[in-house]
Parts: structure tokens; C-alpha cells; sequence
């Protein structure tokens, strides 16, 4: 096993140390078990010496032939019960250790996604990431059950059978033994070929899941555009790529399997040659060799066990590399206190936010090739609202991506009430923030959960606030009110309703500056209406960066921002930047004439 391999388990395996106690009753019970499964051949060989008059055990020579058969026979039932008893509770116990790990372990993978930025899940596709969150943790738990500990238990078996054959008898003990040596190393050779062979599976795997994840999200594009027979092809090719993968691994299995059976027949056909051989010179007993013929079974039947167990380590080992792959992703939004002591300025939690925002030479892009926003700069003064316009692909929204800190800019920095964003936590950071988009996304659930998120909201305050902003009317037409069920991405619902939504939860939390990714796009007219009065005084005595595309809208602001290409090129008054006949008059000079949007 690999350095990173052990320093890997050694990490996950931290996740055990609420279960030592269960662990430490699962090592202890190791030995009694392996004891009880090593006496059962000895007393099958002493009941045939006793019934052939050979020399057996001294606690035996005195006894007649039926008293020791007796006795012998109740000995290997009382050990048969024994081992099943102490097997079926060592395998409960692994079970429950087991799932508990994977719990803890798919947690923190959860937890972990969640904290990582948007640009890693950029590059990273849903059905891959599903697959660590499900599969790996699956073949994980498949390890600790069925593998790391069983190799443990077989250890400590073949170690028992080894010392007992080599007291009952040196010679033909020594002989099995040997042929342990090529075995294994003939085995460990296989499982790292079949190491390989399982990641190509899990790779596989996770592109499996991202073709057919891809393929439920667009399915409105996919039978709109008449894509099934396409993206069928597609995804059988992905199919036989992973059907090609698993013939690997099967292959490799096999082999050991195969291997193993040859060797242990051949292993007993030794014994019975040398072994009979020994008997009819008399130097040994016939219920001897008995002891040996089922103990060279029994020697290989762990040895088969160990070379199944190392197969699903081999596996758990791909799993735990992906898992520690994707645990070991760095936290790119974090905070970072060091930013605002070097400024003479320290985090106060429960100061009052102003909602002052300013942009100092700021430049980011999801491609070193390519920039959205170059070195730039503004002030929006607290209070104030201003307007976002620009052309498509002009960096509006990746702005306000990175003012919420779902990125993190490669220059400049952006202040908040004048601290820096990156010192302030993220939790506070954000509840700061309301954010509406434009494609707004709902949990699945009642609206009611849908509108408290994580507000700490009673049924009673959140009907009045629906009431306040107007949302009655919407109310009125669900089956059950707040407690009308969404199903996924809320599509039981219009857009409209959807984003009128999102307005009011954005509104129950009473932000400090509030940013609109046009967040009337999809409303009806008479919506956008009753909406428009919630909105003015949502507006009120709030800072407010609203990106638009509507005239009326911008018309409102106080000040109004206009980019293109990621660069801010004209800022004023809607009557300034009309009379500077700039960008902004000839997008508004198109729009009014039906041509354009802002």
C-alpha cells in the first residue's frame, strides 16, 4: 500500500474515534473466533484416532471409545455455537460501525461541496460529484464491513491454523505453509493490476451519471430539438466504455479465484500423497492426516477470503482516493481576518451596516484567456440606488456573483461599510446581502419553508409579512396556502410566481443592500404591478443595485452604471448620459423604438 494510500485512511479513519469501543470489542473477539473455527479439525482427527485406536490427546487415552467419541462430539458443537454466535455479534457491530463511518463521511463530503466555490462545481459535473457522494461512500463501507476488518479476522485465523499444524505435525505443517509464499505474492501482483482496472470503473462510473443527469436536466431541449436518437448514441458509447472497464476488473477477480482453486487442490493433493505415504509407513496416524487434509482446506479458505477482501480493498482504496480528492479541494471563500488587522480595521460583530459598497480596481475572469471585468472601480453610497446596464457578456452578473463572494476576484478588492468582504464572515456577509435573480430556484417543500429558508420566522409573522408584500393573492390560488407542497425546482409554479417568490423571502429578511437580477423578467404586467409598490418601499432607505433592462426601471435610479466588455465606460443620471449620447443613449434610443434591450 502507498504512502498516500495510509496517510489518506489515516485522515478518513479519524472519523472512527467516536466507536473505540465497538472497535475494541470487534479486535478483541478476533482471536476466540478464530480459535473456535481452528479446534473443530483437530476434533474431527481425534474422533477417527480414537475410533482406529491411534494415540490422541491425554485427556483422552484413559477414556473408552464411546465416552471420548461423546465427548468429542459435544466439544465440536458447543464450538460451532460458540463461533456463530460470536461471528453474528462481531458482524453486527462491524455493520453499525461501518455505516456510521460512511455517515460522518458522506457529512462531510456534503458539507465540504457546499463550502467550495462556484468555480470548482463550474468545472466539476453534477452526476460526477454524485457518484463520490454515493458510490465511493458505498464501496467505502464495503471495505470497513466486509474488507479491513475480515483481513484482520483471516490474519489471526491462518496464524492459529499455521501454529496448531505446526505442534500436530512439523513436516507436513512446514510444506503447507511454504506454498503460502507464491501464492500471495502472485495474488498481490493481481490486485494491483485490478486497482487500476476499479478506477477506470469509478471514472466511468461518475461520466455514466453525468451523461444521464445532463440528459434529465435539458430533457425540455432534448425532445424539443428531437436529441433522443443522439444523445442515446452517445450515452451507449459512454455505456460500453464502463461495460469495458467492469470486463476488467472481472477478468483480474477471476484470475485470483481461479488461482486459488488450483493451488488448494493441488495443496491437498500433496498432503495425501506425502501424507498417505507417512501413514502406511506407520509415522503417522490416519486421524492425523485427517486433521491435516481439513486443515490445508481450511488454511485456503482465508487465504480465498483475503484475496476477495484485498479485491473490494482495492476498491474501497479507488473510493478513498476519490473521496480524499475531493476532501482535499481547498476552500477558496473563507475568511481571511489577517486582511482587515493589516488594515487597523477588526470585525465588530452587531455593527449596524450602512450598506456603503465600493469596487477598487477589481478584475476577475473564469479563464486566465479570458476577463470579464478589468480594474475596475466605483461608489455606491448607502441609500443609494443604482442601475446596472450593459451589453450581454459585459460582466453584470459575474459583478454581482463576486460581491456575494461566490468568487473570489484575481485583483482588487471590494469593500462593505469600508471593510473588506473577504475579512467579514461569509454568514454575516451575506445575510447583509438580498439577492434576487433571474432564474430563481426553488427547494422542494412548502412555500412556507420556501420563504423561511433559514429566517427564524413563526406561521403567524410570516402571514402578515406575506399579507404586507401582497402576496395573497398568490396564496389564494395555491391548494393549501403556505402549506402547499413544490415539487423539485418549483414546477408547479409559473415564473412569475416563482420569482415573486423569491422577492418576498429576499424581503423577509430585511437586508441591507439589496441586489435584483432583473427580478420582474417573467412577471405578467398586472404582477409586476402589484409587485412594483413592494418593491418601491423595499427600495426605500436601502442601498440597491439592480441590474435592468427595462427603461422604467432605470429610469428610477439615482445613478446609473453602464459597461461593456467589463469595464465601466459611463456613469450619471438617466437625462446625463441621454445628453453625453453615449452607449447608454443608443441602447435606450433602441429600446424605446421595440429594437433592443438595456
Amino acid at each position: 500500500m502507498a504512502v498516500p494510500d495510509l496517510e489518506r485512511i489515516r485522515r478518513l479513519g479519524r472519523s472512527l474515534r467516536h466507536d473505540r469501543k465497538r472497535l475494541l470489542v470487534i479486535f478483541v473477539l478476533l482471536v476466540p473466533v478464530a480459535l473456535a473455527g481452528a479446534i473443530q479439525p483437530l476434533l474431527v482427527g481425534q474422533a477417527i484416532s480414537v475410533l482406529r485406536g491411534e494415540s490422541t490427546l491425554f485427556w483422552l487415552s484413559d477414556l473408552n471409545k464411546q465416552t471420548a467419541i461423546r465427548i468429542l462430539v459435544g466439544i465440536l458443537l458447543v464450538s460451532v455455537l460458540f463461533r456463530l454466535g460470536l461471528q453474528g455479534f462481531q458482524s453486527f457491530n462491524i455493520q453499525v460501525v461501518g455505516q456510521r463511518l460512511t455517515s460522518r463521511i458522506r457529512d462531510d463530503l456534503f458539507a465540504h461541496s457546499m463550502a467550495l466555490s462556484l468555480r470548482f462545481h463550474d468545472r466539476m459535473p453534477v452526476g460526477k460529484l454524485l457518484t463520490r457522494l454515493t458510490s465511493d461512500v458505498n464501496a467505502l463501507a464495503e471495505v470497513f464491513a466486509s474488507g479491513a476488518v475480515g483481513v484482520l479476522g483471516d490474519l489471526v485465523t491462518i496464524l492459529v491454523i499455521s501454529v496448531t499444524m505446526i505442534l500436530i505435525e512439523w513436516r507436513l505443517g512446514f510444506l503447507l505453509l511454504v506454498t503460502q509464499i507464491p501464492v500471495s505474492l502472485v495474488i498481490l501482483w493481481l490486485q494491483r493490476r485490478y486497482r487500476n482496472a476499479n478506477y477506470r470503473v469509478r471514472e466511468e462510473l461518475s461520466q455514466l451519471n453525468a451523461d444521464f443527469v445532463e440528459n434529465l436536466q435539458g430533457l425540455e431541449v432534448v425532445q424539443m430539438f428531437r436529441r433522443e436518437n443522439v444523445n442515446g448514441e452517445q450515452f451507449d458509447r459512454t455505456g460500453a466504455a464502463y461495460r469495458k472497464a467492469v470486463n476488467g476488473t472481472i477478468f483480474y477477480d477471476s484470475s485470483i479465484s481461479a488461482f486459488i482453486e488450483w493451488v488448494a487442490l493441488a495443496a491437498v493433493a500433496v498432503v495425501l500423497a506425502l501424507g498417505g505415504w507417512m501413514v502406511t509407513a506407520g509415522a503417522m496416524g490416519l486421524g492425523t492426516l485427517t486433521t491435516f487434509i481439513l486443515y490445508s482446506q481450511r488454511l485456503f479458505n482465508p487465504l480465498r477470503q483475503l484475496a476477495e477482501r484485498f479485491t473490494q480493498i482495492q476498491g474501497g482504496l479507488t473510493a478513498v482516493e476519490r473521496i480524499s480528492e475531493l476532501l482535499e479541494q481547498p476552500l477558496e471563500i473563507v475568511q481571511q481576518t489577517s486582511l482587515g488587522e493589516e488594515a487597523g480595521e477588526k470585525y465588530v460583530p452587531g455593527l449596524a451596516s450602512k450598506g456603503e459598497v465600493v469596487f477598487e480596481r477589481v478584475s476577475f475572469a473564469y479563464r486566465t484567456d479570458e476577463p470579464i471585468l478589468e480594474d475596475l472601480s466605483f461608489r455606491i453610497a448607502p441609500g443609494e440606488n443604482v442601475a446596472l446596464v450593459g451589453p450581454t457578456g459585459s460582466g453584470k452578473t459575474t459583478l454581482i456573483r463576486l460581491l456575494c463572494r461566490l468568487y473570489e476576484p484575481q485583483a482588487g478588492r471590494i469593500l462593505l461599510d469600508g471593510r473588506d468582504i473577504r475579512a467579514i464572515p461569509l454568514p454575516v456577509l451575506r445575510q447583509q446581502l438580498g439577492v434576487v435573480l433571474q432564474d430563481t430556484f426553488l427547494f422542494s417543500g412548502n412555500v412556507a419553508d420556501n420563504l423561511r429558508l433559514n429566517a427564524p420566522i413563526g406561521d403567524q409573522r410570516l402571514q402578515e409579512i406575506c399579507r404586507e408584500l401582497g402576496l395573497d393573492p398568490l396564496l389564494n390560488r395555491l391548494p393549501q396556502g403556505l402549506e402547499t407542497e413544490l415539487r423539485e425546482r418549483g414546477s408547479n409554479l409559473s415564473s412569475g410566481e416563482r420569482q415573486l417568490l423569491a422577492v418576498a423571502r429576499v424581503a423577509i429578511r430585511n437586508p441591507t443592500v439589496l441586489i435584483m437580477d432583473e427580478a420582474t423578467a417573467f412577471m405578467d404586467p398586472s404582477t409586476e404591478a402589484t409587485l412594483q409598490r413592494d418593491l418601491d418601499r423595499l427600495l426605500e432607505r436601502r442601498t440597491a443595485l439592480v441590474i435592468a433592462h427595462r427603461l422604467a426601471t432605470v429610469e428610477a435610479a439615482d445613478r446609473i452604471l453602464v459597461m461593456r466588455h467589463g469595464k465601466l465606460i459611463e456613469q450619471g443620471t438617466h437625462l446625463e448620459l441621454r445628453a453625453q449620447g453615449g452607449l447608454y443613449a443608443q441602447l435606450a434610443d433602441l429600446q424605446e423604438r421595440g429594437l433592443a434591450k438595456l
